[in-house]
């Protein structure tokens, strides 16, 4: 409108868009104030392009308090419609799968897909999926707390042996008392890696309970999936990846330091 007004008078412009002239001068008065939202849409926006663009308002609203910037879910929600901020979500991919057939007797569903937990180590979640680099491919394995959603202890490797996945356990074990083995539910999928006699005496020894999912049911292990899902979404799927090392720093930072929201 503003270019408009230099070659037609206002009145006919007001006429023609059937406007009050006080709502014409209310709006240019408003535009004429300085924006106090200025600063968080500069936050908000270095926010995004550090986590790839996949943080959405929720947890772009966290990042800013821990920054000591108050402001409500619903304005940051609506600065970054304004700043045609766009959030990507999760796609599909082909998973993983270590799955080798029924080599012993598979133990209960006790976890029975209620993933909540009223505190920590209480339920633990672990699987295994791959990333795909130039070079060649890497193997995560984490350990995912429920109560939380916060990985206890992962590992990383170019093959997904069994080694992988002891590596991973013995990390994980490393942050438990003794009393907190006799009260932990590990559950896992039917991967070969939780059906052999390490796996099992390790667990056992230690007073564990093993819970596993029902035969081609990934649903019995979603929120360890939904981990996964997101993590790909969050820092791997926007990005080309030269080198494993490069995406061992990348996994190792996503890790760490992302803020996380529960499993």
């Amino acid at each position: 409108m503003l270019e408009l007004l230099l070659v037609l008078p206002l009145e006919l412009l007001i006429k023609t868009l059937q406007i009050k002239r006080s709502s014409y001068y209310y709006a240019k008065k408003a535009l004429q104030k300085p924006d106090k939202y200025a600063h968080i849409r500069g936050c908000i926006h270095e926010i995004s392009e550090e986590n790839f663009f996949t943080y959405g308002s929720l947890r772009i609203w966290l990042v800013l308090r821990t920054k000591g910037i108050r402001v409500s879910e619903k304005v940051v929600r609506r600065l970054m419609k304004e700043e045609l901020i766009e959030v990507r979500y999760a796609r599909r991919k082909r998973r993983y799968s270590s799955y080798i057939g029924e080599i012993t007797p598979a133990c209960s569903n006790i976890v029975n897909n209620n993933f909540h937990a009223d505190s920590p180590n209480k339920i633990w979640l672990t699987d295994i999926t791959e990333f795909s680099v130039k070079e060649s491919k890497l193997y995560l394995s984490p350990m995912i707390d429920c109560f939380d959603g916060k990985v206890v202890s992962y590992a990383l490797s170019n093959h997904p042996d069994q080694c992988l996945v002891d590596e991973m356990l013995e990390g994980s074990l490393t942050t438990l008392d003794t009393t907190e083995c006799k009260s932990l539910v590990i559950h896992t999928d039917r991967g070969g890696h939780y059906r052999g006699g390490r796996w099992i005496e390790r667990l056992e020894g230690l007073g564990i309970t093993r819970s596993m999912s029902r035969k081609g049911n990934s649903g019995d292990n979603a929120a360890c999936e939904g981990f996964f899902g997101r993590m790909k979404t969050e820092m791997y799927y926007p990005l080309n990846w030269d080198s494993t090392e490069e995406l061992r720093q990348a996994i190792d930072s996503y890790n760490n330091h992302r803020v996380k929201r529960g499993a």
